[in-house]
């Protein structure tokens, strides 16, 4: 199966890209161009906004209407009228930004952080915020990256890259609080686990940094059940449309023939 190119604006590291299904919406941002993203799927139209650090990630909050997570805050996008407004900070080092993140079924902030402008071992959190008050759920991580829910919400899956594996933590949806279970999928090859999302059967979609793919688990048991390819070495990120299709975001890098790392990709799974 092949992916279509939706978008390639010669961005370094494309990432974080999640679905709007309510009003037909994808989001996503350009890290290290501060960027947010809102894409139109039905009219094509791309509206973005720039903020002044890095961001992570971006959260819904109404039809377009996100909550943007810059290394200088958490700052609210209106794409209706392009503005952007401060809401809150967690308090964090400076040498540290925030990365990929979701919002739990109670209405949770959940957000990792890893090194910047450098990435060092062990200096990463993941972060829980709710109703003006933070705290860590995670610690000691790199590369603090995937993060997804369980269809029944009992648990989360979390990828830290450099461990090359996805760790499953019970969690406790009235309280906020994760308790390690176990590893359920590991990397044996040269790729190392990026951003992910959960599909409707309860399997991972794992985006494969250095693995030019998006691989398809069974958490239950570990078993690789498929493999998506791009034309692109690193893979960042992925997520399901309103019709299960995936979208994935990219990113640079030093191959000759990689002439779209950086682009935003689409498979169409399902024909409607």
């Amino acid at each position: 199966m092949t992916p279509s190119l939706v978008f390639h604006s010669n961005s370094e590291l494309l990432e974080s890209p999640v679905f709007d299904k309510h009003n037909n919406l994808l989001y996503f941002v350009s890290i290290l161009d501060g960027l947010a993203y809102c894409y139109n799927p039905e009219s094509k139209e791309i509206l973005s906004s720039k903020l002044d650090s890095p961001v992570g990630c971006v959260f819904i909050l109404a039809s377009k209407k996100i909550l943007v997570a810059s290394k200088n805050g958490f700052f609210e996008i209106d794409f209706n009228t392009l503005s952007k407004t401060f809401v809150f900070q967690i308090e964090i080092d400076n040498f540290v930004r925030y990365n990929d993140g979701i919002k739990d079924p109670v209405g949770r902030y959940l957000i990792g952080t890893m090194g910047f402008p450098e990435v060092k071992e062990n200096i990463g959190k993941v972060f829980s915020y709710y109703k003006g008050q933070s705290k860590v759920i995670i610690e000691n991580t790199t590369i603090s990256n995937g993060l997804a829910f369980s269809n029944d919400q009992r648990f989360l899956y979390f990828i830290d890259t450099p461990t090359k594996k996805v760790a499953k933590y019970f969690y406790d949806l009235e309280s906020g609080e994760v308790t390690f279970n176990t590893y359920v999928v590991e990397f044996k090859d040269t790729a190392s686990p990026d951003g992910m999302c959960m599909d409707k059967n309860g399997m991972l979609w794992i985006a494969e940094w250095g693995g030019s793919c998006v691989s398809q688990w069974n958490p239950s048991n570990g078993e690789l059940l498929e493999k998506f390819k791009l034309p692109c070495i690193n893979v960042t990120s992925c997520c399901f449309d309103a019709h299960s299709n995936l979208y994935v975001t990219t990113a640079k890098s030093n191959a000759t023939k990689d002439i779209y790392g950086g682009g935003l990709y689409y498979f169409e799974l399902n024909k409607m």
